[in-house]
This record gives structure tokens, C-alpha cells and sequence, in this order.
């Protein structure tokens, strides 16, 4: 349940709210050195946002800068970087109000996503405590008592996602 709280919380934090933030591109996987290697824009730069509006990139290898351009162009997330010397510098645009709802339904669909995992997460778990008393490995009580706290987990795990998608839609709906 913590990785996919985990994998929900990066995930969610790649949602644009109009504000740049080095999460936008740093997961964005990029073909360098010939298309050879597949790395993370976090593993080849620097990440920077110098102001609000403005992500600067800055390659260890300034040979790879034409080849991190291209990948954040292929992965078509509305980012329009352009090369500045040995930065890859990128402008982001104020959301519009339509934009601004697309990314709240788009929010809600991961959180939706993410509360399903831990409810499939749940389910595995009572099987395997139910099949446990069916082979009177544990008491009824037992059983019982470990249903309960499986429900507790899961009911702080839920919750969990619920607070980060209050804060990301309170970002998004922020002007």
C-alpha cells in the first residue's frame, strides 16, 4: 500500500497547476547517446525553476541537450522547450479555465485509480487471512482481529490519498 501511495504521489505531482515545478519533467524518460539508453531527465540535469513561469534545464553533458529537447517534445505534455545556449529552457503558459478543469478530472481519475490499488491490496488480504482460518492456522479471533486491522490500514491509506488530492486540486483551482 505504501508503493502505490508512493507511485500516486509522483504521479500526481506530474499534474501541471500552472506553476513550474522540476516534477513536470524529471520522470520524462529520454533516448540518449544514439537512442542506446533510456534515462530520466533527472538523471542527465539539473532541474531549476527560477521563477514561476520558467523551467531551466541544465545537462551535465552538453552534448545531450538536442536529445533531451526531443524527448520532452515526444512526450507531448503541452511543453514547449527551446535551447539557450547550454540551457533547455521552457516557458509555461497560464492555465485557462478549461485547462484548469481537464487537470482536476485528470486528478481525479488517478486518485480514483490509486484508491482501487489499495482496495485490490485489501481484497488479497482477506483471502489470505481467510484461507489461513480455513486451514486453522488462526483462531477466529484471530481472524477477526486481523480483518479489523487490515480495514484500519486501508482506511489510513485511502484517507492518505484523499489529503493529496485535496491539496493538488486546491493548487490547481488556485489562480
Amino acid at each position: 500500500m505504501q508503493q502505490v501511495l508512493e507511485m500516486i504521489t509522483s504521479d500526481v505531482s506530474s499534474i501541471r497547476t500552472g506553476r513550474a515545478t522540476p516534477s513536470l519533467v524529471e520522470g520524462l524518460g529520454v533516448g540518449v547517446y544514439g537512442g542506446t539508453q533510456k534515462l530520466k531527465i533527472q538523471e542527465l540535469a539539473t532541474i531549476t525553476a527560477p521563477d514561476p513561469q520558467t523551467l531551466n534545464i541544465e545537462p551535465w553533458d552538453k552534448s545531450i541537450i538536442g536529445e533531451i529537447r526531443q524527448g520532452i517534445l515526444a512526450a507531448n505534455i503541452g511543453l514547449n522547450p527551446s535551447i539557450d545556449g547550454e540551457l533547455i529552457r521552457i516557458s509555461l503558459p497560464p492555465l485557462t479555465s478549461e485547462d484548469r478543469e481537464r487537470y482536476v478530472k485528470l486528478l481525479h481519475t488517478k486518485l480514483e485509480n490509486g484508491r482501487i490499488m489499495i482496495r485490490q491490496i485489501r481484497g488479497d488480504g482477506m483471502r489470505d487471512i481467510k484461507q489461513s482460518f480455513e486451514k486453522k492456522e488462526l483462531s477466529e479471533d484471530d481472524k477477526f482481529n486481523q480483518e479489523k486491522l487490515l480495514q484500519e490500514i486501508t482506511d489510513e491509506f485511502i484517507t492518505n490519498i484523499e489529503e493529496i488530492g485535496k491539496k493538488k486540486e486546491q493548487e490547481l483551482l488556485q489562480i
